[in-house]
């Protein structure tokens, strides 16, 4: 164990690990959707504004970013290259009238929140005082 992990409580990391495992299937459930393309998905991606052949990209972008978050040398960059990507989904639902971003919202305070309960460095970047 390194002198790092050491400054993590095991509850906390493990809710860390738990909190950021939920957060990566549902974002690779996500990716994997936009590369079957499923019943229902043109339509939906039509609705938003975006052309089917743009669908497949989208999906592997956010698989790229999520492999990146769950990489350990690698996750600070995960958690951002995945905050800038969930910021572009909720702004495309607002752009279309759809002010119900929380999904979107709340995953990424799942990702960030998870990775800071998982990862001392943070702490110093982030001073929670109790």
């Amino acid at each position: 164990m390194s002198a790092t992990s050491s400054l993590v409580s095991k509850k906390a990391r493990w809710a860390g690990y738990t909190l950021s495992s939920l957060s990566c299937l549902m974002m690779l459930f996500s990716a994997g959707i936009k590369l079957a393309h499923p019943p229902g998905i043109p339509e939906h991606f039509a609705e938003l504004g975006w052309a089917m052949h743009h669908v497949p990209a989208l999906g592997i972008i956010e698989l790229a970013c999520t492999i990146i978050y769950l990489i350990p040398r690698t996750s600070v960059l995960g958690a951002i290259l995945l905050t800038g990507y969930l910021g572009g989904a909720a702004a495309a639902h607002v752009r279309i009238g759809q002010e119900a971003v929380v999904f979107q919202v709340g995953l990424g305070v799942a990702l960030w929140a998870g990775l800071y309960l998982r990862e001392p460095r943070l702490h110093a970047l982030i001073p929670f005082r109790s």
